[in-house]
């Protein structure tokens, strides 16, 4: 079974967030009634992808004083991603039993905040200027998205662009 980037969010978004387990068991569920077999590794490069160009982000809800412990993280749906339910994904909901999780929008732009920062300095201390340029067109993305401020980090990437 192949997915997007952005059905993947879509998936995500169903549920509020869910972990990379849970993601990868709904995308079986979803190949089960489509009649497609289940790639494991086309799955986990589909979800790398989507990680690293900000489609799905990492999100750590804030501690809820369970103590419970969370070997996975927390995917939810990105600055760069555009939801879209894949075939039979309205049934994933009715079809497994993960929990409805709210997600902090403020944490979580924050905390995308602090990725893009720490990526944009990996990207300039590397020269990589084709990173640089991805990361500038994500600061738009995420501003949009999260009502963050990002200038600081968009100007110090402009310097590895192309008339930069």
């Amino acid at each position: 079974m192949s997915t997007t980037g952005d059905e993947l969010a879509g998936i995500v978004d169903l549920f509020g967030a869910l972990t990379r387990p849970q993601l990868t068991d709904a995308l079986a569920e979803l190949a089960f009634k489509q009649g497609e077999e289940v790639d494991s590794d086309a799955i986990e490069a589909a979800i790398a992808t989507a990680l690293a160009d900000y489609v799905l982000v990492e999100y750590d809800p804030p501690d809820d004083g369970t103590e419970r412990e969370r070997a996975d993280p927390l995917l939810a749906a990105g600055p760069a991603a555009f939801p879209t339910l894949p075939e039979y994904g309205e049934d994933l909901p009715h079809i497994l039993d993960y929990e409805q999780r709210a997600v902090d929008r403020d944490r979580l732009a924050e905390q995308v905040r602090e990725r893009l920062d720490a990526e944009a300095e990996a990207a300039i201390d590397n020269g990589a200027s084709e990173r640089a340029a991805a990361l500038h067109d994500i600061s738009y993305d995420l501003e949009a998205w999260g009502s963050v401020e990002v200038d600081g980090i968009r100007a110090s990437l402009a310097a590895l662009l192309p008339g930069g």
